[in-house]
């Protein structure tokens, strides 16, 4: 048996919603959904999750569109951030926040659902949305240093979860950093850039060394040593239409969830004003 587990970035719920992403939804229904950038007020984001859990009943998915289990942080600073999950699986606890981070720039970035495969296999999902930074504004880039020491708390207490046969863990989302060359067109020119820097691809080396924190960056695994593929594309000149991406969207699971992805898929859309997001959404396909 297996699960579908899609995370996206949807640069502004509404926006997606105009450009097309119920449409998306109703034909992908992924049993997990991760959303990042939700960018909207609670009540706008409810009737578009109804509109996404209505796709969701017509397809099979649920009985009952109440039966979609959904649930959000909006971040305190309007306009910002903001994340977001969906689940045919029942989810059993929500978590909202990561570790003692209260600030109202770090709200809208990080929640956690528990939830229970069909065939039995407990996870931790969460839905992630690290802070972009900027080196022209310290500040900005304080703000993410600290995000990325309390997320290697966090993971460390998913991984020894795990590690001692309790829940599985699953981190999705638009991390704000390309791992290697492999993982951005034009390595050498951002070198100086957030989201290449050597500060910040040190945090996923620490991620993924197994005497570390020992997760694994599954589209990665499952690629292999291939360019790319990205998952997002910056909006200026024609970065869409030539392929000059990032591969900044990750799903980073514990050892005992990442031997079972089979499959991947990025859904790049067929041209630049078909997308309903400057990112691709990336879902991986788990036999669980």
């Amino acid at each position: 048996m297996s699960i579908t587990v899609t995370t996206s970035n949807l640069n502004g719920i509404r926006a997606a919603k105009r450009k097309g992403v119920l449409d998306w939804a109703a034909a992908n229904t992924p049993d997990i959904w991760c959303m990042q950038e939700v960018r909207a007020p609670q009540e706008e984001i409810d009737p578009i999750f109804a509109a996404m859990a209505d796709g969701y009943e017509k397809a099979g998915k649920v009985e009952g569109a109440d039966e979609l289990g959904r649930m959000d942080e909006v971040c305190r600073i309007k306009g910002r951030a903001g994340v977001g999950l969906l689940s045919d699986l029942k989810i059993e606890q929500q978590r909202y926040g990561l570790m003692d981070l209260s600030d109202d720039v770090d709200s809208g970035r990080w929640i956690e659902a528990d939830v229970t495969t069909p065939s039995g296999m407990k996870l931790t999902v969460a839905s992630v949305y690290v802070h972009a930074g900027n080196t022209d504004d310290p500040n900005k880039m304080t703000q993410k240093y600290r995000f990325l020491d309390r997320m290697l708390e966090r993971m460390g207490q998913l991984r020894n979860e795990a590690e001692k046969g309790g829940r599985q863990a699953l981190l999705c989302g638009d991390m704000n950093i390309a791992h290697t060359p492999l993982d951005i067109k034009n390595a050498k020119a951002n070198e100086k850039h957030s989201g290449f820097l050597p500060e910040e691809r040190a945090y996923v080396d620490k991620w993924l060394d197994p005497k570390q924190y020992g997760f694994v960056d599954v589209m990665r695994n499952l690629a292999g040593d291939v360019q790319g593929p990205y998952t997002w594309w910056s909006q200026r000149g024609r970065a869409f239409d030539n392929n000059v991406g990032w591969r900044i969207d990750y799903q980073l699971a514990t050892p005992g969830l990442a031997q079972k992805a089979k499959s991947f898929d990025i859904d790049r859309a067929p041209s630049y004003d078909a997308r309903w997001s400057d990112h691709a959404p990336l879902s991986v396909v788990y036999e669980v």
